[in-house]
């Protein structure tokens, strides 16, 4: 999976956005309406082949000691949020996994009036 499959996929997102509201390098993907947007994913364009997902805590630390090509995020809070290299290591499906979780745990935050629309 490349930048670019990482890309499509998240916009197929429901209510997906794609947005650079820290600088030009960065692509923050979120999800919400136009009153509340959260983010999901992050990709680096200067860091090669490198995404932010949202984790579980406890799964984060899991996923950290198994797969070496997951680590804490770059100027992220570490406990909620893994950096991965996607280099052709892990497998497509896995990391299509690893962005639904993250989309999802970030659906579950909102409010119920939002959840409905």
């Amino acid at each position: 999976m490349n930048i670019e499959d990482v890309r499509e996929y998240c916009l197929s997102k429901k209510n997906s956005l794609e947005t650079t509201p820290f600088d030009e390098d960065t692509i923050v993907y979120k999800v919400g309406t136009t009153e509340l947007s959260k983010m999901f994913s992050l990709i680096s364009l200067s860091r090669n082949n490198y995404l932010i997902l949202k984790c579980d805590p406890e799964r984060a630390i899991e996923l950290r000691d198994k797969h070496s090509e997951i680590e804490g995020a770059f100027h992220m809070n570490k406990r909620h949020w893994n950096g991965i290299f996607i280099d052709g290591a892990l497998s497509d499906e896995f990391i299509r996994s690893m962005i639904d979780d993250s989309y999802n745990l970030v659906c579950a935050t909102f409010p119920k009036r939002i959840k409905l629309e």
